[in-house]
């Protein structure tokens, strides 16, 4: 009678385990879907890092990562609502806004970590005179940091072609001399310096400190309908941004799965950039701003406290 009772409690035990399980599970299959969207790059590790390592303990959602090839693919699903959010260049964002589409960046993707690139034998700015410069896109911090590298030198806008491509295509067309240099999100500068393509010029910490590149935003009606699992997010989407910063082997984990180079690309990719502090500040928005309308880049960009969602932005302040 005794081993039978013993038999029983273990049945019961299992049983209520399995049970738990499927509760979990079932949660989980009910959890809403967040559909955020991406191009394979460093500046994004924050996302990277919180859909393989921290979505798991809160099921109330689920993150759908939906990869583009281009940024003009990737605003046109954010702009029409396919996407429920995005990392994405902030001028494109502010210039969708502009446009009338109804955004909110809620954190930055991180700090630092923009590189000119150019040709090995090319040691100045002066000597790229007449010849071209690619950006990833014409709303771009890095079309910025290229006008602010020609005005520091004292040249002028137009002494340089600038020219729009792919940022995996950089590389190539450097090597293939259609362009005597680069600036673009990493992991392509690092990926140009490590095939021997090309050396870094300069940076954005020496043209521009502080000089903000990417941003995670949300659609507008997402965060009215669904504003309580938006703050979880962005807490979350946070500290897997300290976790990023430590560069420790679940960084890489994250990256390897979603960024297809070798580590030691990332190695020094990652020396160029930081992740722990995603919190917008309003004086460094504000350079960006001024800087778009000297461009004629925008004739109405938003302002800070258009641009941001306070409730959410403030809780990238939370640890």
């Amino acid at each position: 009678m005794k081993k039978n009772s013993i038999y029983m409690l273990i049945l019961l035990l299992l049983l209520v385990n399995v049970g738990c399980s499927a509760d979990r599970n079932n949660i989980k299959d009910q959890a809403s879907v967040i559909k955020i969207g991406y191009l394979p790059i460093t500046h994004a590790a924050p996302l990277f890092v919180q859909k393989q390592q921290l979505e798991q303990s809160h099921p109330e959602y689920n993150i759908e990562l939906i990869k583009f090839g281009t940024w003009p693919d990737l605003m046109d699903a954010l702009n029409t609502g396919r996407i429920d959010g995005a990392s994405v260049l902030i001028q494109l964002a502010m210039k969708a806004m502009e446009k009338g589409i109804d955004l909110s960046a809620v954190a930055l993707g991180h700090e630092d970590g923009n590189v000119l690139i150019a040709d090995r034998e090319i040691e100045t700015i002066q000597e790229m005179k007449d010849q071209s410069i690619a950006i990833p896109h014409i709303y771009s911090t890095q079309h910025l940091l290229v006008a602010e590298l020609l005005r520091l030198e004292d040249m002028e806008y137009d002494d340089i072609d600038i020219v729009e491509l792919p940022p995996a295509e950089m590389p190539v067309a450097l090597s293939e001399g259609r362009i005597s240099g680069y600036v673009v999100a990493e992991p392509f500068g690092a990926l140009g310096v490590k095939l021997g393509i090309g050396d870094v010029l300069t940076s954005s910490e020496e043209l521009w400190p502080n000089s903000y590149c990417c941003v995670l935003v949300l659609r507008d009606d997402f965060i009215t309908s669904n504003m309580e699992l938006s703050e979880t997010f962005v807490t979350d989407y946070v500290k897997a941004g300290v976790r990023a910063n430590e560069k420790d082997d679940r960084l890489y984990n994250a990256l390897l799965e979603y960024v297809k180079v070798e580590e030691s690309t990332l190695d020094l990719s990652l020396e160029w950039i930081t992740f722990d502090d995603l919190y917008m500040e309003k004086e460094a928005y504000n350079d960006i701003y001024h800087q778009v309308l000297e461009l004629n880049l925008m004739q109405t960009p938003p302002t800070y406290d258009e641009f941001v969602n306070r409730a959410l932005m403030d809780r990238t302040k939370i640890r």
